[in-house]
């Protein structure tokens, strides 16, 4: 079974993956040496990701997608954590059952 997620994690998680997407549309745009660039960033974050969630096969083909030139204008860093983290947060604690009323 999966463990649970600690929120700080998640949110951890989405903010690291939402600012990798956002620096790597302009740097995509520069031309090779953006493309060098982010290829670099993609490799950082794969490991953060890797380190702060666990595996995810939704890491790979992210990884992937991400080094081949103008693919990378998608938020796919953004979409693999979103996968990586659907169902994975705390445990909400047990709902104690309700007697029905009395009549």
């Amino acid at each position: 079974m999966i463990r649970p997620l600690s929120k700080t994690r998640i949110r951890v998680a989405w903010a690291i993956a939402l600012a990798v997407d956002a620096i790597q549309v302009p740097a995509d745009l520069t031309g090779p040496v953006g493309w060098f660039l982010s290829a670099g960033l993609d490799l950082i974050t794969m490991v953060v990701m890797w380190a702060m969630l666990g595996f995810h096969w939704a890491f790979l083909p992210s990884f992937v997608t991400e080094a081949v030139p103008w693919l990378n204008l998608a938020p796919l860093w953004t979409l693999a954590v979103a996968l990586a983290t659907r169902g994975r947060g705390p445990e909400a604690p047990p709902v104690p059952p309700t007697l029905p009323p009395q009549t």
